[in-house]
């Protein structure tokens, strides 16, 4: 049987630093992204990906504000829903000009896919999720003010909106997923952590104001999938203690007591690398196999244990 991988992929990855955002850099970032996974694929791998969709859930947001006298508004489950299709329709064309390139045939899909949250959940009361681009404090400040947002500073690179994070409780579109893998089909799922929705008492869904950590919601489908390896591929060529200080070190192969150890001694910041770490120590606390951390060009190295940082139980 082949392995499977799952490959969660940050938002920021597809707009990166100092960039405007628009389309065709969205694009260009994906297609070297693709390119990295399509490597792995042509090695023999089964993927699923999952990505992050925070810069463009913010600006769907945005957009509904800014048109809400002309046009009907967007929930933020909407707008999650809506950047689901916007950013798998980017990854699709960019898998199928990168598998043109490499003489692979295979075929891509963007699976819709919500998740199923508690409306109880204290998220809801505690908002911390950034969404949307990066401002001054004054503007943040006046955002604040007029708009009733909730803002926070996210790793020393300015300051962002904050919304509600509930933890993802039930991937509903779990064994479809699993199906469209089993049909020799590179999935694209969970787009944004998935959409938010309630599920009430007579099986109805409800959409919900929230939107979910990427990292934790792809955790719980690699276990749902029973994938043999979780890769995140983010901005980071590897986990670092001491982060961007004199004395930072890379971790190359840790176990997942190791990675516990540093998390407890507060190495990993909320705004950065912590989600990453917590997903990594989830999946594998629930029988998980191995975990990468990595950037998206080092996947193919990382994979073989010459990149990146590579988690497995002890």
């Amino acid at each position: 049987m082949p392995k499977k991988a799952l490959i969660a992929i940050g938002g920021n990855s597809l707009i990166r630093a100092g960039q405007r955002g628009t389309i065709d850099e969205q694009y260009q970032n994906a297609l070297a992204t693709a390119s990295a996974i399509v490597q792995m694929i042509r090695d023999g791998w089964e993927v699923v990906v999952t990505h992050g969709n925070g810069p463009q859930a913010g600006a769907a947001l945005i957009r509904s504000e800014r048109a809400s006298n002309e046009v009907y508004t967007h929930t933020l489950d909407m707008c999650v829903a809506t950047t689901q299709s916007e950013i798998g329709y980017i990854l699709q064309k960019a898998f199928i000009e990168s598998f043109n390139k490499f003489g692979i045939k295979r075929d891509v899909l963007t699976i819709p896919t919500m998740v199923i949250v508690d409306e109880n959940d204290t998220a809801f009361q505690k908002p911390s999720k950034p969404i949307g681009p990066f401002y001054t404090r004054d503007v943040a400040q006046s955002k604040k003010e007029d708009l009733g947002w909730d803002i926070v500073e996210d790793a020393a690179r300015g300051w962002r909106r904050v919304v509600p994070s509930p933890e993802p409780v039930e991937i509903m579109e779990l064994e479809i997923i699993r199906k469209i893998i089993n049909l020799d089909i590179v999935a694209i799922a969970l787009g944004g952590g998935g959409i938010p929705v309630i599920k009430k008492a007579d099986g109805n869904i409800e959409g919900s104001e929230a939107v979910i950590d990427k990292d934790r919601s792809s955790a719980l489908l690699a276990n749902g999938l029973d994938v043999d390896a979780f890769i995140i591929s983010t901005d980071a060529d590897k986990v670092y203690l001491n982060y961007k200080k004199p004395n930072q070190v890379g971790l190359d192969h840790i176990t997942l007591s190791e990675l516990q150890k540093y998390y407890n001694e507060g190495h990993f910041p909320p705004g950065n690398m912590g989600p990453k770490v917590e997903a990594v120590m989830r999946y594998l606390q629930n029988g998980g196999k191995k975990a990468i951390i990595t950037t998206f060009e080092f996947i193919p190295d990382a994979l073989l244990g010459k990149a990146g940082t590579t988690i497995t139980n002890d």
